[in-house]
């Protein structure tokens, strides 16, 4: 299964190898310093990827999970129905398990396990069963990057020439298969020949915008300013910032948006400055089925707060606390920008409505 696009996919965070039957990613841990890739089709191998972020971002998360348990079932459907249901099962259930915020990964999973329960009713061959959950997989990735070149093409139409963007943690090519999401807006702008910047934050603890967005960016070309996070209120009380693009881990049915802790302080200050605060994130994100009240925020080690790349950076011994992600409300968030469109507020009716046409 292969598709063409209208733009060249420089960097893929996360693809299927057909030859070794694996599914292989760049570990964003050793970046920008070093391009590591990783190749297996062990589920509880890619489970640890993505549990300590050699695989981060919320659609690469599940592009990767469904391509693991794609690649698992090839390797496993020579054993008996009965056992390979099993297995393929026990796969799921793994990589089920890896993270708990992100809507993209249990939408991926959800597809593979219907199929897996489907046919195992219909007493379908092993073969059969682990070519269409493989096929299903690889659907999932290319409509990952199909929807995020159109998030791309919609969003640029929001951004002027000559904007100043900002934008917190990656939500590039390093988060998804291979265009981004919040950074698929800016490179279409780019494309089309808008003279656009950007400021990316840090992004603390685990500098997401300093080790992979500002290299994305500088990658393309496109003119990158870093700052500290607690930077980003007075940048744009300057006036330094004409709009705000981030990614999302999940929107709810009520337009609640769960990103990279720190993008709540950031839509506020947007707001309080009449800065436009979007959200690009394809359909795969928005969860109909929550609530703001049905959210789990992933809560990760206090180590990841108190070391800096390995080295210490305070009392050893001191608690500390490490939320993942927080989440922004609604009335402060300007749009939507999904590979179906715009989604303007009300948010709950208008996600209805986008995700109805989804199909």
């Amino acid at each position: 299964m292969t598709m063409s696009t209208p733009y060249p996919l420089k960097i893929r965070a996360v693809w299927y190898d057909k030859e070794s039957n694996t599914v292989c990613w760049v570990n964003t841990l050793k970046l920008p310093f070093k391009e590591e890739v990783y190749c297996s089709n062990n589920p509880e191998r890619v489970a640890k990827a993505i549990i300590e972020m050699e695989i981060r971002g919320a659609p690469a998360i599940g592009v990767a999970a469904a391509l693991a348990v794609g690649s698992y079932a090839v390797e496993v459907s020579s054993l008996p129905l009965g056992d390979f249901a099993m297995s393929v099962g026990k796969a799921i259930d793994t990589l089920w398990r890896t993270r708990p915020t992100a809507h993209n990964l249990f939408y991926a999973l959800n597809r593979l396990r219907m199929i897996l329960e489907e046919n195992v009713g219909k007493n379908t061959s092993p073969s059969e069963i682990a070519k269409m959950i493989l096929d299903e997989a690889l659907k999932v990735m290319w409509e990952d990057i199909e929807s995020n070149i159109r998030i791309g093409e919609y969003g640029a139409e929001l951004i002027p020439d000559g904007a100043t963007i900002l934008t917190h943690c990656n939500a590039g090519a390093l988060a998804t298969s291979a265009f981004g999401t919040a950074e698929a807006v800016m490179r279409v702008a780019w494309y089309k020949g808008k003279k656009i910047k950007v400021i990316a934050t840090e992004t603390r603890p685990m500098l997401q915008g300093a080790r992979l967005t500002v290299w994305e960016l500088w990658k393309e070309g496109i003119p990158v300013t870093l700052i500290t996070d607690n930077m980003a209120g007075y940048v744009i009380r300057r006036g330094l910032v004409d709009a705000v693009i981030v990614g999302a881990d999940r929107v709810t049915r009520e337009g609640y948006v769960v990103n990279k802790i720190g993008t709540y302080m950031i839509a506020l200050a947007a707001k309080r400055n009449n800065i436009p605060f979007y959200v690009a994130a394809p359909t795969s994100t928005i969860d109909l089925s929550s609530s703001i009240n049905d959210v789990v925020i992933e809560e990760r080690n206090p180590r990841e707060v108190k070391y800096v790349l390995d080295k210490l950076i305070t009392v050893e011994e001191v608690n500390a606390l490490n939320y993942a992600f927080d989440i922004t409300d609604p009335d402060l968030v300007t749009a939507i920008i999904t590979e179906k469109g715009i989604v303007y507020p009300p948010f709950e009716e208008n996600l209805k409505k986008i995700m109805k046409d989804r199909g």
